[in-house]
């Protein structure tokens, strides 16, 4: 019981010893904590007076910055005002001054008026005393001859009228004379150059074709060296080429189509190519023709295909191909016969006539214009003699040797073919232009050109192929007449219809007139 009492006593006291060191411990934390919560809230304490110090002095760098620049701005400004006042006071001075010129022009020019105005009164009175002695000169000469001025005038004109009737009445007489003597002459001439004005558009029309180039660089390149190229181009082709001042464009001369279009293709084909030299425009040449010959043939078939026209003999077909390039009257032969073919069928149904055998007179009956050679014979004959040697139907034959009345028609299908070419050829737009549109193209041709600045006159002239300007030396300078040349060419060729090309020469001159007396 004692041991057990000691260990009880023994375990109070050291249940007492640790509650005691217990709490002192936690005396000791507390003083701590208490002491490192004062020493943090210090250290907070001066951390966030420097934070304030350091804003504070960042807060007076910004303002004294801000200040620096806004006076900075502001002595910019202020220098500029000062730039404009001396700037508006130097335009007041130049003002003043212009004012102060302009009083003293003022002052002349009213020194000036009145220096005239003293002329003119002494010119008024010398004007008069001028008048005084005309009056009086004038009518001591009435007193010695015995006259007043008005009937001497008189007198004067009717011996001149006399004068001038009987040399009037003269030159009539010798010019009747002489008209009666040359009227015969004269309408022969007046005939003639009314079939060449006429005459003049379906020729250049049938013979002359124009090729365009993209530059006139070209030009050298086809005649060649010594005109080499050229004379082997006309010799393969039998076409006359002319190189000349057009712009960008050659001319192919030649009555024979077919020729013409084989030079264009050649032509064409040759500066496609680029090499062009005599060897080959030879070559090129040969090829052309027999890409012709074969494509005269395909027409040929192709159009008696379409009009049902069988059995025709290959002769006869590749003629009818030819027609493609040829013309009458401004109408294409070949258009021209397929319209008279389907006029006769029409018309030969109507009548209970054999439909075929008249659509093949009407396809044919032109035959005799595109021949082989060229024997001295109407075309309608010539025709009829093709046909009878490629064995044609006699009906068929004898339509085509009767359309022109060269001979004696035989057969029914002769007056529907001869009735359908004239129809054909009649038909509105079909040939050459009516004289009322060929005058209303002139006039536009000269609008066109007058319609510009500068120009005074215009005239149309070979029948509407040239056109020339007259324009004032005045408005108009040198440089400027090739570039009105250039403007007029290009509206005409925009804004109007007209057959082959029409070349436009502006014409600018300077005139100086005097009189010796």
């Amino acid at each position: 019981m004692e041991v057990v009492l000691r260990f009880l006593l023994f375990l109070v006291g050291a249940a007492a010893g640790i509650g005691f060191a217990y709490m002192q411990l936690r005396k000791k934390a507390e003083q701590d904590v208490r002491l490192d919560s004062d020493k943090l809230l210090k250290d907070a304490e001066a951390k966030a007076e420097n934070v304030k110090n350091e804003r504070i002095l960042q807060a007076k760098e910004k303002f004294l910055q801000l200040k620096s620049e806004h006076e900075k701005a502001v002595n910019e400004r202020n220098q500029k005002v000062v730039v404009e006042e001396n700037r508006v006071k130097q335009k007041e001075q130049t003002i003043n001054q212009k004012l102060d010129e302009l009083k003293k022009k003022e002052a002349e020019t009213e020194k000036v008026k009145e220096n005239l105005t003293i002329l003119t009164d002494a010119n008024k009175k010398k004007q008069e005393e001028l008048d005084k002695a005309n009056r009086k000169h004038q009518e001591q000469l009435e007193l010695v001859a015995g006259l007043k001025a008005e009937d001497a005038k008189a007198q004067l004109i009717e011996s001149l009228k006399a004068e001038a009737r009987t040399q009037a009445f003269s030159y009539i007489k010798d010019i009747q004379e002489e008209a009666k003597l040359n009227a015969n002459k004269e309408a022969k001439k007046i005939v003639i150059q009314t079939i060449q004005r006429v005459a003049t558009e379906q020729a250049i029309e049938n013979s002359v074709s124009a090729f365009p180039i993209d530059s006139d660089e070209l030009k050298g390149r086809i005649i060649g060296r010594e005109g080499r190229n050229i004379r082997a181009l006309e010799a393969a082709t039998g076409v006359e080429i002319i190189v000349d001042d057009t712009p960008e464009s050659i001319l192919l001369s030649c009555f024979d189509p077919i020729r013409r279009e084989i030079a264009r293709l050649s032509l064409h084909q040759l500066v496609s190519d680029g090499r062009i030299h005599p060897a080959r425009i030879e070559e090129v040449v040969n090829k052309t023709k027999k890409m012709l010959e074969e494509e005269i043939l395909e027409v040929g078939k192709r159009t008696c295909i379409d009009l049902g026209v069988h059995g025709l003999h290959p002769e006869l077909m590749r003629m009818v191909g030819k027609m493609k390039y040829r013309s009458s009257y401004g109408q294409n032969l070949l258009q021209h016969s397929r319209e008279v073919a389907n006029l006769c069928a029409i018309m030969a149904a109507e009548l209970g006539l054999n439909v075929k055998l008249a659509k093949r007179a009407g396809l044919l009956h032109d035959i005799g214009k595109v021949p082989d050679e060229e024997p001295e014979l109407p075309h309608a004959i010539l025709g009829m003699k093709l046909a009878e040697k490629h064995k044609e139907n006699p009906e068929v034959i004898n339509a085509i040797g009767a359309h022109h009345d060269e001979i004696e028609m035989t057969s029914m299908l002769s007056p529907i073919v001869q009735i359908c070419d004239s129809i054909s050829g009649a038909r509105p737009g079909a040939r050459r232009e009516i004289a009322e549109q060929y005058m209303k193209r002139l006039k536009d041709l000269e609008a066109t050109a007058l319609s510009y600045e500068g120009v005074t006159k215009t005239y149309a002239i070979q029948a509407g192929r040239e056109l020339r300007v007259l324009v004032e030396s005045s408005l108009v300078s040198d440089e400027r007449v090739a570039q009105l040349a250039n403007e007029i060419s290009e509206k005409i060729q925009t804004e109007m219809t007209y057959p082959g090309q029409v070349k436009i020469t502006v014409i600018r001159e300077t005139r100086a007139i005097g009189y010796a007396k």
